[in-house]
């Protein structure tokens, strides 16, 4: 099954992340579970989502962002390169 991590931190909160959570909550995806996290120690990149078992890391993630990673990554297959961190997955940037 696949995991989505939502930090819901300090930080993250305070960008929004509590949004986040709630779009990725109102657009389901069959054999995916959203998860409210805590601290995923990427503070200064908030949003944080990461996606289990794929590990991968998004940063300053936006509610309308939620809505791309469901489509594109957890429904398609692709991860979304504007999104993912650049500290992990400096290959794609």
């Amino acid at each position: 099954m696949t995991q989505v991590f939502v930090c819901l931190h300090i930080n993250c909160i305070r960008n929004g992340s509590e949004s986040v959570l709630r779009a990725f909550q109102e657009n389901p995806v069959v054999d995916v579970e959203v998860i409210a996290s805590v601290c995923q120690g990427q503070c200064n990149m908030g949003a944080t989502v990461r996606v289990l078992p794929d590990n991968i890391w998004y940063c300053r993630v936006k509610p309308e962002d939620a809505i791309e990673i469901v489509q594109q990554h957890l429904k398609d297959g692709e991860p979304v390169a504007r999104l993912l961190h650049p500290r992990i997955h400096p290959r794609w940037n």
